[in-house]
């Protein structure tokens, strides 16, 4: 998932026939940071989260480590749902989570 093309889908799902409801979507993200790390968080927002990261306003981790850039997005119509996914994200090892983000490319 690159995230805004599956956003679609999800509100999709919550649509009942020509009315459609209002969705508040929930994403997981990968930054990746200006030392070549890579930083894993939840928001509602990702873009606006993204400039908040490189306005030093994110989390204490991405302070130090600017600017970042938003390399894998993932959303979810449940906010439980996002934030179980973003502490299993966390446990990957580097390479799982280099290999999600060449699958799952924004830029594509």
């Amino acid at each position: 998932m690159n995230g805004y093309a599956e956003a679609a889908d999800i509100k999709e799902e919550f649509s009942n026939g020509n009315e459609a409801y209002d969705v508040k979507l929930h994403y997981v993200y990968l930054l990746l940071c200006a030392d070549g790390t890579l930083y894993c968080g939840y928001t509602t927002d990702p873009p606006k989260r993204t400039a908040a990261h490189n306005r030093a306003r994110g989390a204490k981790y991405t302070r130090s480590r600017l600017p970042v850039s938003l390399v894998y997005c993932e959303p979810f119509g449940s906010k439980t749902v996002a934030l179980k996914r973003e502490a299993a994200i966390k446990k990957f090892t580097r390479a799982q989570k280099t290999e999600m983000i060449s699958a799952h490319s924004l830029k594509a």
